[in-house]
């Protein structure tokens, strides 16, 4: 925990925030939207430190930190234009079996209490972008930001304190200690973004006060392609999605399934697509290639691709770990399947590109492990696509591209059992952070009123000939 924060402070914060709470659930949709746009007013304003310190924490290319920084003003802009109707109370048609002139409704009101964790891999966005449906739900929160990026921490943090009172959102940094002392308190909802066995320690914690959660975790997120596919746009678009950010990106191509008599040809195309994204004049282009984080993911990568190899592997493109904790974009063929580099979410710039003889056996490989946060199909048969999607789970799909149904505000964005719980984005945001709080309005008159009261004596036949048994 920082030497500046003890648990009395966040004690403090924490009873603050909760009396305050009561006064930020009243707010109305206009004055929500003030703050959120003034939130983005400070992302702007703050925009050229934000691309500098992600720089500075993992050589985060110029152009990749300005569109995670950017990515942010969509989401907020949704809601700003949304969020009368998003408050408004949603009217339900009771059932047959309702009184005559009974009413029924769902009133969306603020968990109260949210704590959001970010992660480091998106250091800027995937703090912020979660506190976007908080606000606009009404919640107070408190952030903590990943103490592995702590140039971009320390932008959130004067960010944040710019917009914010910290009775309403306060920021706060440290390192494990402070998530256990944090985790500690009764927050009414915690947002969780991170590794799949972090998370599981979030939602333990979570469990001793029954705050409920979002988990935004991961997996290995496979693609199929259909030997129909076209080949090159399948490795231009696969290659983005893999190589961008250093592939330490949740919803990252993990592993690419394609038919052996394709597999060469396909790998070919890659290559290509890394030569042409990634080098210049035979030289790494490391500006536009982010470093690892730190030293023991660099050592985490080297360790799988050591063990694939010798397991028999063959490194088809790049391997090659360049100073600056840089991995060249890396293609693994021949891999097999009881390698580490198979077990595990692999989060950085290695593909494995595995074969297979039919659909079937496709689906086994991807069915044999947990649910994945993505999954990828490249085919032109409407036909594939649906079996694929018919026979397989996932928090997400993208079809004939990687990574984009994340940018579509009007669809959920969240994983399934290990790969997560709960959704966000857009509207899913706002209910993320909301009770749906039933309510039901009995009519003046109940002609079952006194059929339901004791004595209760000849009711049973009645009542089961009412229901149609």
């Amino acid at each position: 925990m920082s030497d500046a924060l003890n648990p009395a402070d966040i004690a403090r914060i924490f009873d603050l925030q909760d009396r305050h709470r009561h006064a930020v659930r009243a707010t109305s949709a206009a004055q929500r939207a003030a703050r959120l746009t003034a939130l983005r007013a400070a992302i702007v304003a703050h925009l050229p430190a934000a691309v500098a310190a992600m720089a500075e924490d993992f050589r985060k290319p110029a152009f990749e930190a300005a569109m995670e920084v950017t990515a942010l003003f969509g989401e907020i802009d949704t809601a700003v234009a949304n969020l009368e109707q998003w408050m408004r109370p949603v009217e339900v048609t009771p059932s047959a079996h309702a009184a005559p002139g009974a009413r029924a409704r769902i009133l969306r009101e603020p968990k109260g209490r949210v704590l959001i964790f970010g992660p480091w891999n998106f250091p800027f966005a995937l703090l912020l972008q979660p506190l976007v449906g908080a606000i606009a739900a009404g919640n107070v929160c408190v952030l903590k930001p990943s103490e592995l990026t702590p140039a971009t921490s320390a932008v959130c943090v004067r960010l944040v304190r710019a917009v914010f009172d910290e009775a309403e959102v306060a920021i706060l940094e440290g390192g494990p200690e402070l998530a256990a002392a944090l985790l500690d308190h009764p927050f009414d909802h915690i947002f969780f973004t991170g590794s799949t066995k972090v998370g599981k320690l979030v939602m333990a914690a979570a469990a001793r006060h029954l705050s409920s959660v979002t988990l935004e975790l991961g997996g290995k997120s496979p693609v199929i392609i259909d030997e129909d596919a076209d080949l090159a746009q399948a490795a231009s678009r696969i290659s983005w999605g893999k190589y961008m950010n250093a592939g330490q990106i949740c919803l990252s191509p993990d592993y690419v399934l394609v038919k052996p008599a394709q597999r060469d040809a396909f790998v070919d195309q890659v290559a290509r697509a890394i030569r042409a994204s990634f080098y210049e004049d035979d030289a790494l282009n490391e500006a536009d290639v982010a470093r690892i984080v730190d030293d023991r993911n660099l050592q985490r990568l080297n360790r799988l691709i050591d063990d694939a190899v010798s397991r028999g592997a063959r490194v088809a493109v790049g391997g090659k770990v360049r100073a600056g904790r840089r991995i060249e974009p890396t293609v693994l063929v021949d891999v097999p399947r009881d390698a580490a580099i198979m077990r595990e979410e692999i989060f950085g710039p290695v593909m494995p590109v595995l074969t297979y003889d039919d659909l079937d056996d496709a689906l086994r490989e991807i069915n044999r492990r947990d649910k994945p946060l993505a999954l990828y199909v490249f085919s032109r048969r409407p036909e594939f696509i649906e079996a694929v999607l018919a026979r397989t789970s996932s928090g997400g799909a993208t079809i004939n591209d990687v990574i984009q149904h994340v940018a579509e505000p009007n669809l959920p964005f969240g994983g399934v059992g290990p790969s997560g719980h709960g959704a966000y984005h857009g509207m899913y945001s706002f209910l993320a952070f909301s009770h749906e709080r039933s309510v039901y309005y009995q009519a003046a008159e109940n002609p079952m009123e006194g059929f339901s009261r004791p004595p209760y004596a000849g009711k049973v036949e009645v009542l089961v000939n009412m229901m149609g048994m």
